[in-house]
C-alpha cells in the first residue's frame, strides 16, 4: 500500500517551541491570569490545553489557571448527518465561567463550526466576560463562519482535498502534525 504524501508542519521540536511562544503571548496579554480559565475542546484541544497550562505555570508561577474540558458533540449542527452515531467525550468544567476571561483551545480551525459549537456549549456554564481562541493550526481557507483565532501556532493555506492530521503523545501519537491529501 502506497503511503500518502505528508507535509510535516512542525518538524524537529518546532511544536514545543510553538507552544512556548503561544504561552508567552498569553502571559503578555493576561498578566497574572486573574479571572481567567482555560478550556480545551475535546479531544485534542484538551491535551493542548493541559500542556499550555503547565507551560504557563512555569512562566507565571503564581498563575491560578483552572482547566476545563469541553465536549461539543451534542451542540454540533451536523450531528444527524453522520452515518454512525458520534461518540461523545466528557465535559469537565468544575468552576464558574460567569464573568471570566476564557481561553478556548483547539487543535485545528477549519470551517469554524466546531468553535461555534464550543461557544454554544460554554453558555451552559455561564456567560464569560470574553472568549479568545487559541489553535495549533489555522486552515485559513474554507471558513464558513466569521470566527478567527487570537492565538495561532501555524497558519496554513489548504485546499478541500487536504486535511490536517494531529497526533499527540497523550493520545498514543508522537507529537506530529501533518498536512495530508485525502484522495
Amino acid at each position: 500500500m502506497e503511503q500518502q504524501p505528508r507535509l510535516d508542519l512542525f518538524p524537529a521540536g518546532k511544536l514545543t517551541l510553538t507552544l512556548q511562544r503561544l504561552c508567552h503571548e498569553l502571559a503578555e496579554n493576561y498578566g497574572d491570569f486573574q479571572d481567567t480559565v482555560i478550556i480545551g475542546a475535546q479531544p485534542r484541544g484538551v491535551f493542548l490545553a493541559r500542556r499550555i497550562g503547565l507551560i504557563i505555570k512555569e512562566i507565571v508561577p503564581t498563575a491560578d489557571l483552572p482547566l476545563g474540558e469541553l465536549d461539543v458533540t451534542f451542540y454540533r449542527d451536523d450531528l444527524r448527518r453522520h452515518a454512525a452515531p458520534l461518540q461523545p467525550n466528557q465535559t469537565r468544567i468544575n468552576f464558574q465561567i460567569e464573568d471570566k476571561r476564557v481561553i478556548l483551545v483547539d487543535d485545528v480551525l477549519y470551517t469554524g463550526r466546531s468553535v461555534r459549537s464550543a461557544l454554544d456549549a460554554m453558555l451552559a456554564f455561564g456567560r464569560p466576560r470574553s472568549v479568545e481562541l487559541l489553535v495549533l493550526v489555522d486552515r485559513r481557507h474554507k471558513r464558513e463562519l466569521p470566527i478567527e483565532p487570537g492565538y495561532v501556532g501555524i497558519a496554513v493555506d489548504t485546499i478541500e482535498t487536504q486535511r490536517v492530521l494531529v497526533e499527540l503523545k497523550e493520545s498514543g501519537g508522537n507529537d506530529e502534525v501533518f498536512l495530508i491529501d485525502r484522495t
